[in-house]
Order: C-alpha cells, then structure tokens, then sequence
C-alpha cells in the first residue's frame, strides 16, 4: 500500500482549525451577553456591547487610534523595508547571506526583549540621549514610554526583520536581466525603479503591507510595554476590559468588532487591488 504524505498534514490541520474555530465561536458567543457583574453573563442575547462601542467615545478612540498607529507604522516599516531588501537581493557581495541572516534572527528575538533595549537607549542614561545632549542637541533626555511615537518605533521593530524577509523574497524573484536591459535602454536607476521593479512588486508589496498590518492591529506586548497604559489601542483595551474590568462580554464584543473590522480592511484591499490588476490586464 502506497503511502500518501500529503496525509500527514491531515493532524496538524485539524488540530489548528479546530483551535481558530471554537476560540473565535467562544468569544463571538460570549459578545452577544451582557456583563452583569463579577464576571457574570446574562443568558439573555443581545446586542447592548456592539450599540455601546459604535457610541462610547472611550471605543471609538480606541479604534481609531488602532487605525492610524497601524498605519503610520506599516507605512514606515515599507518605506525601511523594501529598499534593505532591494540592496541585500541585488548585492554581488558575499555578505549579503551573512546579513540577511542577521536581519532574520533578529526577528527571531522575542518582543519583551526587543523593547526592553529600546527602552534602554532612550532611557535617560542611555547612550542616544547621552549623545543629543553631548551635542547640545535636546534640551533634556528623551523618552518614548506613554508615547505614540514610542509605540510605533515598537511596532516597526516588531516587523521590521519580517518584512525585509518577505520583500527579499519578492524581489529575488524578478530577474535582474530585466533591469539591465532597461539601463542598456537607457533608463536611469530612478527610472528602472518606478518603471519596471514596482510595478512588477505591486502585487507582492500589497499582500505584504496588509500582513504587517494585520499584525500591527493585533500589536499588543510592544504596546503595553512602551505605553504604558497611556496609549489605549483595541488590544490594550481589551486587556483592560476582560482583565481589570472582569466585562467578559465587553470584552469579547471589542474582539470581535477588532476581527471584523481587519477582515473588512481586508477584502476591500484586495478587491481594490484585484480591480488595480483587471485594469492594468485589459
């Protein structure tokens, strides 16, 4: 009998959909109750939790200050990223294995580690503060805890070592005769650029930005971290909400708005980018 070892993902499929499956059916259940109290339910199903956050300032805010850390963050991460992974998957140089590997195991470095060191160079003693003020540069040190900025240095340090991978293995994939021949043409390198490596990225670039997004919007330990609890985003809120607030259906109501709110940025993206394609085809 002919083994097939297709069916040896069989398991581990099984086992993570059924993970994915039941939590999000727990909590997309639990948001339809009420809190009553000391983590109590009301059996009644209602939609009091959605009405509340369409109306509650606190929520609002929270959203759309989700919204644009994420964005601000995924924009600079792409502006960062794509040109690092450009150079490493174009240089000739026998370093460029050394130092994409080094970009990859950095993303291998857990979060709470990252940001603590961030948090040591800019802390008050920490070398960059000790360099501005050497240089009579800042007034006094400078600190990134309860900021937004801080926040997104966060985030962009959380993704950065993912998208480079992710970009560099985009752009290995369009062959460098091709831009030759555009410089032969004489194309400038501004020119090879816009005209023949984006466009052919554009598809790559799309998916690619809208998983560092999704995984912003999720941000929470370089969130809660540099923070401080002052900059209330939805994962942070939700923390709050099922945590400190023991507001299970609150709580999971936030999460699911969170969920479906990604999923809708989602599609319309892609259905935005599949019309962007259908155009450029026809």
């Amino acid at each position: 009998m002919k083994l097939h070892w297709n069916w040896i993902l069989v398991p581990p499929l099984v086992l993570s959909s059924l993970l994915l499956i039941v939590s999000q059916a727990a909590f997309l259940r639990g948001s339809l109750h009420r809190d009553i109290g000391l983590g109590r339910l009301d059996p009644v199903l209602t939609f009091s939790n959605f009405v509340e956050i369409a109306t509650d300032d606190y929520f609002t805010h929270a959203f759309s200050l989700s919204f644009g850390v994420s964005a601000t963050a995924t924009a600079l991460t792409l502006l960062m990223a794509f040109p690092m992974a450009y150079l490493i998957a174009r240089m000739e140089s026998r370093w460029s294995m050394p130092l994409l590997a080094a970009v990859v195991a950095s993303s291998f470095v857990t979060i709470v580690i990252k940001v603590l060191g961030l948090l040591l160079i800019f802390s008050s003693n920490g070398p960059l503060n000790k360099f501005l003020t050497g240089l009579g540069l800042t007034d006094g040190p400078i600190s990134i805890v309860g900021t937004l900025p801080g926040v997104v240095l966060g985030l962009i340090y959380y993704t950065f070592g993912f998208a480079v991978l992710l970009f560099y293995s985009l752009i290995v994939t369009i062959p460098r005769s091709l831009e030759e021949a555009a410089e032969i043409h004489g194309a400038s390198r501004l020119q090879v650029m816009r005209q023949v490596v984006l466009p052919l990225c554009v598809p790559g670039l799309a998916a690619g930005t809208l998983m560092i997004f999704n995984v912003n919007m999720g941000g929470f330990s370089s969130t809660a971290l540099i923070g401080a609890g002052k900059v209330l985003t939805v994962p942070i809120v939700v923390q709050r909400t099922v945590l400190l607030e023991t507001s299970y259906g609150m709580g999971a109501a936030v999460a699911a708005v969170l969920l479906m709110v990604v999923l809708l940025i989602n599609v319309a993206a892609v259905a935005v980018i599949a019309r962007g394609r259908k155009g450029i085809v026809t």
